[in-house]
């Protein structure tokens, strides 16, 4: 029987709103002046949202959807540049968890709500990608996460799957798809339904078994 899990991104293996605040006013600041500064508060207050979405909420100071999306489309590609130089931080424990998962027999995924690359630059940075067994994201196919998800257990074949992130956007994706769910508490956001929960990263080998 083959097991997989899923993991999400921000909030669940690392925080990196302060570097993707950082890297995107650099390229606002040179787009539309010195004061357009992009706070980590405000980047922090969209994790999780799809690109398009997170777009009108980050540059609300911009009318045009056009302009939004294209410096969208510079702000991602910059910043997956400068994480994949500088990183971010990534909670305590995943790399020797990332580990004990693979003795254990589980497959490790991750899909995510982000652009294309950002996964990549997570994954070349810290060298994580020989755990990795497949990614997807928003950012390649415009497929929301609940769909995202059953395309990796699609095509992974898996018998059983459970998906750990740290949002109710996060568990209700997880249903959309029709596996398990564990929430990363230590993460951005709460769940409004009673789920199986970790409170640091590394507690997550003992509990997989009770739930898939």
């Amino acid at each position: 029987m083959k097991k997989g899990i899923i993991f999400d991104m921000d909030g669940t293996l690392w925080d990196s709103a302060k570097e993707v605040a950082d890297s995107w006013s650099i390229i606002t600041k040179k787009r539309f002046g010195e004061d357009k500064v992009i706070t980590e508060e405000k980047i922090r207050s969209v994790m999780g949202l799809t690109m398009d979405v997170l777009a009108t909420k980050v540059f609300d100071f911009l009318d045009d959807i056009d302009v939004i999306m294209d410096t969208l489309d510079e702000c991602g590609k910059f910043e997956n540049d400068y994480l994949r130089e500088n990183g971010a931080y990534v909670y305590p424990g995943v790399e020797e968890t990332f580990s004990r998962l693979k003795d254990m027999g589980y497959n490790l995924y991750i899909v995510s709500n982000c652009q294309s690359g950002y996964i990549e630059a997570f994954l070349d940075y810290y060298g994580y990608g020989k755990y990795i067994d497949d990614i997807e994201c928003y950012g390649n196919n415009n497929l929301k996460k609940g769909d995202n998800i059953k395309l990796v257990v699609g095509r992974n074949k898996l018998d059983k799957a459970v998906y750990v992130g740290d949002i109710q956007g996060d568990y209700d994706s997880s249903v959309e798809a029709g596996i398990k769910f564990i929430h990363a508490a230590y993460g951005f956001g709460t769940i409004n339904a009673p789920v199986p929960k970790i409170e640091a990263f590394s507690e997550l080998p003992q509990i997989i078994s009770q739930v898939i």
